[in-house]
């Protein structure tokens, strides 16, 4: 009988039959302008003791958190996000065993707690710790701060949306039949719960308890099943409490939306929007959040995430929070036309900073439809001193009187309406007054435009800025940094969907990637001489 030769589990039988050589110092293996030094060297210098403050203790024989978040980064610097990949890393990548020091490699689910646990808690101070770090080494100019935003997908199912308008409508329509219903209880039991005609919670939950005992008092049996008939006090209780537990969810869903439209079911504080990645070219809504970056000399040095569709209302708490966390007041504001508005105007004069946002209206100024449009006050005369506009016809429009706006943030603008003073027989009613929609025939209505003074005057002290050679420079900079910081993390970090859910996950996450985006950069520079650079010079 023959013996076979059988694959044993422990693989380190079959060495005996030849010497494996293997170098003991990794060191010597590393280059020595490798960037995985350069991060040792800036995260030991880094203080870590609010991050080691997380850990209620800390086994002498693990990794440390320092040794952690240099693998972290090391791996968000090498396209490396998930917990399994950066746990096979540090297990064969001779880069993740220098950052070890000599230690065993953690396993996935400490790297995930790291993330989750103890880094997000810090986040934000470590990436004002490493800005000021730049600005200590003269790396950013502490001046010009360029601002952009993108919408990053969220981890959570594409189709568990709650929708704020569909809840509304669902609940009025609700009150409604409970209106009805309570009406009918009434009439049919006697019992009386509402008082001066409005219906709440605890009227219904007061209507129920009157409901059960007089069920109790008439020794109603409470019957279930195919071909049981249910007695009428057995019926009105079970659709009392469908109303009542309806009410209760559609409550908490307004609860947890706020201020929001929509949000959803598996990542709450995600907000549907709409991407610019639609692989189903339908417009499709996806959960997402809308990450703002402020980048100064191709560094990222702050980040924020918040559940705005758009920019105009990110721009204010941005400037806050970094002046807040990192001490710096940059003293011009370069962002794109995503930005303009009265509010952000006025903030940032009283705030002593020099506004360079481009107008919305920058673009299509330039047009041909623009230039020839009559009906637009921009292509109108206007009298300062006795303020009115003066139209095609050479009619005047005086000012009517003024509305109070008030916006979602809770900023109140004034609004100047103007009124012609006579729109019968002109020619030129027909493309001046617009609207197609309106119930008054065009021969009956008059030409009418409302005016916000501050803003227009902010705009034009604006755009006087923005068309300087400075403002040029500034605006080139802008598309070459800040779009380009999006561009480094989104295509070539592949950063384009979190793999947390919450806010402040959401938020640590990007910091991570922002982190190991500046230390990239910094290496770079330092490479190709090109440390100090902070603006690109105007063709």
């Amino acid at each position: 009988m023959t013996k076979h030769n059988t694959i044993q589990i422990d693989y380190t039988i079959s060495e005996n039959n030849y010497q494996l050589k293997s170098l003991l110092n990794i060191d010597v293996l590393i280059p020595k302008d490798d960037s995985v030094r350069l991060l040792s060297q800036i995260v030991e210098e880094m203080n870590l003791e609010e991050l080691y403050q997380t850990y209620s203790r800390i086994r002498g024989n693990s990794v440390t958190p320092r040794q952690l978040l240099k693998i972290v980064l090391y791996a968000n610097m090498n396209k490396i996000y998930s917990s399994r990949k950066i746990e096979t890393s540090c297990k064969r990548d001779i880069n993740f065993m220098y950052l070890l020091g000599g230690a065993s490699a953690p396993d996935h689910s400490t790297i995930a707690r790291f993330r989750s646990l103890h880094f997000a808690p810090v986040c934000e101070s470590l990436m004002a710790q490493f800005t000021n770090f730049l600005g200590d080494k003269n790396e950013i100019s502490k001046e010009n701060l360029f601002i952009d935003g993108t919408k990053i997908e969220s981890s959570a199912n594409r189709y568990t949306f709650v929708w704020k308008k569909a809840i509304n409508k669902n609940l009025n329509k609700m009150l409604d039949d409970i209106s009805s219903f309570v009406l009918k209880c009434e009439n049919d039991f006697g019992i009386k719960v509402i008082y001066k005609n409005k219906i709440k919670k605890y009227h219904l939950k007061k209507l129920l308890k009157k409901l059960k005992r007089l069920s109790v008092e008439k020794n109603i049996v409470f019957v279930h099943g195919k071909g049981r008939r249910k007695s009428l006090i057995q019926k009105a209780i079970e659709k009392l409490n469908k109303y009542i537990n309806r009410l209760k969810k559609y409550t908490k869903d307004l609860y947890i939306m706020g201020q929001r439209n929509s949000y959803s079911k598996t990542d709450k504080d995600a907000t549907f929007m709409r991407m610019k990645e639609d692989h189903m070219r339908n417009g499709q809504l996806k959960p997402a959040y809308n990450v703002q970056f402020g980048v100064d000399s191709e560094y990222i040095v702050w980040v924020s995430v918040g559940p705005q569709p758009t920019d105009t209302t990110t721009l204010i708490p941005f400037l806050k929070s970094i002046q807040k966390h990192t001490g710096f007041k940059y003293s011009k504001v370069i962002a794109d036309s995503g930005y303009e508005s009265e509010e952000n105007y006025v903030f940032l004069e009283d705030n002593q900073q020099l506004s360079f946002l481009k107008t919305s209206d920058y673009e299509i100024k330039k047009t041909k439809k623009y230039k020839n449009d009559i009906g637009r006050k921009e292509n109108m005369i206007y009298c300062e001193k006795d303020d009115y506009y003066i139209c095609k016809n050479n009619k005047k429009l005086y000012a009517s009187g003024t509305i109070n706006r008030k916006s979602k943030t809770g900023y109140k603008s004034k609004i100047t309406c103007y009124t012609c003073e006579d729109c019968s027989n002109c020619e030129y009613k027909k493309n001046c007054i617009k609207g197609n929609n309106s119930k008054i025939p065009l021969e009956e209505r008059t030409k009418k435009l409302q005016v916000s003074k501050l803003f227009h005057k902010k705009r034009k002290e604006n755009l006087e800025r923005i068309t300087t050679p400075e403002g040029r420079k500034l605006r080139m900079n802008r598309s070459i940094q800040a779009e380009g910081a999006f561009a480094q993390v989104k295509q070539n970090m592949q950063f384009k969907r979190f793999l947390s859910r919450g806010n402040q996950k959401v938020l640590s996450e990007c910091i991570l990637v922002a982190l190991a985006h500046n230390i990239n950069k910094l290496h770079s520079k330092l490479i190709n001489n090109k440390s100090g650079l902070y603006l690109y010079e105007l063709k």
